[in-house]
């Protein structure tokens, strides 16, 4: 999916500044990395809020083009209003085709009607991870990894190790293999425990 935010350079900045852009409907913003040097840009809020609500919004290169110029940029951080829909600042990171992006990629999970322990135990599928932590270069950047739920039975679980990457793309991983999804039976027991329970009470 493309995504393009239309931005103008921004002068003038500080509190002041930034609270007339937001009666304005703009977003005061900044564009970073690479060789450019930092720079303060203003977005439309409306076309923004809209576009955040979009999952791989936040996992896509982008088309920045700031007074006309095109660069392809990565949404790196977004402050928001506690309550109101409001967005308040955003920060875009410049993307360099030769270097690895370190990003964290949405998992979307298939197939869990039909998983053993769903459709036959009766289980429930506990989402441990719901997001990955990956580097890529920017060609290889997935908008999602998919999580096959379809083989697994209650008290089985899908470890990092086990999801199949698309080409290019490295998982991050720190220390042990963390869990990503598993299916835990009725009452949160796994089937081991529930055969454990009925020995004792035989």
């Amino acid at each position: 999916m493309q995504f393009e935010i239309i931005a103008q350079a921004r002068t003038l900045q500080g509190t002041g500044a930034s609270r007339r852009l937001r009666r304005a409907g703009k977003v005061p913003a900044i564009v970073y990395g690479g060789s450019e040097a930092p720079q303060a840009i203003e977005v439309e809020h409306n076309d923004l809020l809209l576009k955040l609500k979009k999952e791989a919004f936040h996992s896509s290169i982008l088309n920045l083009m700031v007074d006309g110029k095109k660069q392809q940029v990565l949404l790196r951080d977004t402050q928001v209003h506690a309550y109101k829909p409001l967005v308040l600042h955003v920060d875009f990171q410049r993307v360099d085709p030769t270097h690895e992006l370190h990003i964290k990629v949405p998992l979307h999970f298939v197939n869990a009607d039909v998983a053993p322990g769903v459709k036959l135990g009766g289980g429930l599928v506990n989402h441990v991870l719901t997001e990955l932590d990956v580097t890529c270069l920017a060609k290889d950047l997935p908008e999602f990894i998919e999580v096959d739920l379809a083989a697994l039975k209650v008290g089985e679980n899908i470890h990092v190790s086990g999801l199949k990457l698309p080409k290019g793309v490295k998982a991050v991983v720190h220390g042990e293999d963390p869990i990503v999804v598993t299916i835990v039976g009725k009452g949160g027991a796994t089937e081991a425990e529930e055969g454990e329970g009925e020995a004792a009470a035989e």
